[in-house]
């Protein structure tokens, strides 16, 4: 247990059975009436944000979330088996708490797994990874209806725009937060 006046940002509290992250918190003494504690909170799972006022010097849980250096290694039916580096376990994680991230993981791609009680909760990957191009149209010399840009499938599934001069077979780079194209890879 901690209290309003050790909050720091990017803490994990456990507020009401939900975990959260403080992404910004403002101690205020106004002139009149008692001190307070502003806060910007994200919930863990959903992404919610939400703004909330605690008293100053109320009690908080402070929930821990372990964050280990894992690889993807296959997939098992509906679930991901990634193994920590460490210790070299092994742990079954949903494709529900993956999420978005099967989209940019091919086989032993490094991630952190966020865990909480022996629970995982999300899934980080780098900001950006290599994917090849199984899929694209030639891009016609001229064609410039698209903004420049056609479609490509790389080779996890998903469909991305690239530039005209990309082609078949190609290495690029991807942005997993927003799956854009970021340039060839080197």
């Amino acid at each position: 247990m901690a209290t309003t006046s050790d909050l720091k940002n990017g803490m994990c509290l456990d507020i009401e059975g939900a975990l959260w992250t403080v992404i910004e918190f403002q101690h205020v003494k106004p002139g009149k009436g008692p001190a307070f504690v502003r806060t910007k909170m994200r919930q863990v799972l959903t992404g919610k944000v939400v703004e909330r006022t605690l008293n100053a010097g109320v009690k908080i849980e402070i929930a821990i979330l372990e964050k280990r250096e894992m690889q993807f290694l296959y997939k098992e039916g509906e679930d991901f088996v990634f193994m920590d580096n460490k210790t070299y376990d092994q742990m079954n994680i949903s494709t529900a708490t993956v999420g978005d991230a099967a989209n940019y993981m091919l086989e032993n791609t490094e991630a952190i797994v966020a865990i909480h009680e022996s629970n995982p909760l999300y899934i980080e990957l780098p900001a950006s990874v290599q994917l090849t191009v199984t899929y694209t149209e030639p891009g016609l010399q001229g064609d410039r209806s698209s903004g420049g840009t056609k479609p490509a499938t790389v080779e996890t599934g998903i469909q991305i725009q690239v530039p005209l001069f990309i082609k078949q077979d190609e290495k690029i780079m991807v942005d997993t937060r927003d799956g854009s194209y970021q340039g060839r890879a080197n």
